[in-house]
């Protein structure tokens, strides 16, 4: 691990100003990936801003009944809250489903959004990887695949985001809240990750130096029924084959509110608009379920050994939105 500067800012402002004063900085939190990725070489900070202590570890009820949970809140505190558990269920249910005990009480919600691909070409300095240096090629492509994207990729990526939380994030309509030089901003939690396109390199729309402070949790998908669910290689401890998380509304035999999103199939947390659409309005039905899950998966690209992806997606989705609808009335 190469040299680097230590800084405990007393306050954001502090912090983002540090992070401005120096180009190389990254903020430290829980430091469950970054500091893996230091250990690589992937990552090689000239200075680590610890933002682990600054007054953001609180989950806070808003007047409209929204939860504002602070960017330092541990995973594991997060998922065992009361509110978050009866409110928004996906969001805990995804958060226990990832890592393990003891990484969750170390993990933070800025950090878990901010975490990087576990492709093991970004990981390993001797495989060619757009990401990790921009113009080197994408050694998984024509390598070892079979965890790798079917959404979304494209020549120069074919990565996935590892995140449990950020796709529960996205199906519940939640926001991240920045603060940067240019002052405070709010990101949909579905548009804060990027597709590769171009720049894989880039993970997110954050802006250079701006600091997650919190995410906030919206009071219109608070109660509405919700579910995650996750396919793994073994029974803990593994990041997304595929995952889906739904919030699904029925009223009086009809969808009135859908919000699908589906995990380790993008190098975002993917959000099934074209399922959405069609379920708005349409009998909860399974039928209609599986027409409108096809609809977002017939625009799947699998490569050479990952199509199995596509359909492990599709039972999960069923299986979940079947779960959620609520039984039929018997004559």
């Amino acid at each position: 691990m190469n040299g680097f500067g230590y800084l405990r800012p007393g306050s954001v402002q502090e912090a983002v100003e540090a992070y401005a004063a120096h180009p190389g900085a990254r903020y430290l939190a829980g430091g469950t990936n970054l500091v893996d990725l230091m250990k690589l070489g992937v990552e090689r900070p000239a200075l680590l801003i610890d933002v682990g202590r600054l007054p953001l570890a609180g989950i806070e009820e808003l007047p409209d009944g929204s939860l504002r949970v602070g960017a330092t809140v541990r995973n594991s505190d997060l998922a065992a809250d009361p509110r978050v558990r009866d409110r928004y269920p996906a969001l805990s249910q995804a958060l226990l489903s990832g890592a393990s005990g003891q990484l969750r009480n170390a993990a933070t919600t800025g950090g878990n959004l901010l975490q990087r691909t576990r492709c093991p070409y970004f990981q390993d300095l001797d495989k060619p990887c757009n990401k990790r240096e921009p113009g080197s090629g994408c050694g998984a492509r024509d390598g070892v695949h079979r965890d790798h994207a079917v959404l979304g990729h494209s020549e120069h990526c074919i990565a996935t985001n590892p995140s449990d939380m950020a796709v529960a994030l996205a199906a519940l309509d939640a926001q991240v809240e920045l603060y940067g030089t240019e002052g405070a901003r709010r990101l949909p939690a579905a548009e804060f990750h990027r597709l590769p396109g171009e720049h894989p390199d880039r993970d997110t729309w954050i802006c250079p130096g701006e600091l997650i402070t919190g995410v906030l949790l919206p009071s219109a998908t608070a109660g509405v029924p919700s579910a995650y669910r996750k396919a793994r290689d073994r029974a803990s401890y593994a990041f997304a084959l595929a995952s889906v998380a739904v919030v699904l509304r029925v009223a009086d035999g009809v969808v009135d509110h859908a919000g699908v999103a589906f995990g380790g199939l993008a190098h975002r947390p993917w959000r099934a608009r074209h399922t959405e659409l069609a379920l708005l309005g349409a009998p909860a039905t399974p039928a209609a379920f599986e027409g409108a899950v096809e609809l977002e998966l017939a625009h799947a690209e699998p490569l050479r050994d990952n199509a199995y992806k596509v359909s492990l997606a599709r039972n999960l989705a069923l299986d979940v939105l079947n779960r959620l609808a609520p039984a039929p009335a018997v004559a």
